[in-house]
């Protein structure tokens, strides 16, 4: 399935993505539940020349996980983007938005 949605806030984080030009960053974190299962998160990005994108994957306490692959860029006063998430069970679906000024 295939929705496209204008999405306002992408303007305000590829212009923080174009300021930090060639950056990267990584993220990792973990929580243990009440009941001792532990489900943890992976993060990574990296904008460069007006595009930026990133990798999230977070796994669960039983070693289900889902992937998040977004990107963006910004171009003659238009920003546009798209992420694609992938659930547990291999099903997919990715999101479309973009905005002028």
């Amino acid at each position: 399935m295939t929705r496209t949605i204008a999405i306002p806030a992408l303007a305000a984080l590829l212009a923080i993505g174009v300021a930090a030009d060639a950056s990267a960053w990584e993220r990792k974190g973990s929580v243990t539940g009440p009941r001792g299962g532990t489900s943890s998160v992976h993060g990574s990005g990296s904008c460069t020349g007006g595009s930026c994108s990133r990798d999230v994957t977070k796994t669960g306490p039983w070693g289900y996980s889902a992937t998040r692959q977004g990107s963006g860029s910004c171009a003659g006063g238009t920003c546009s983007g798209s992420r694609t998430t992938t659930g547990p069970r291999g099903r997919s679906w990715t999101r479309q938005g973009s905005i002028s000024r």
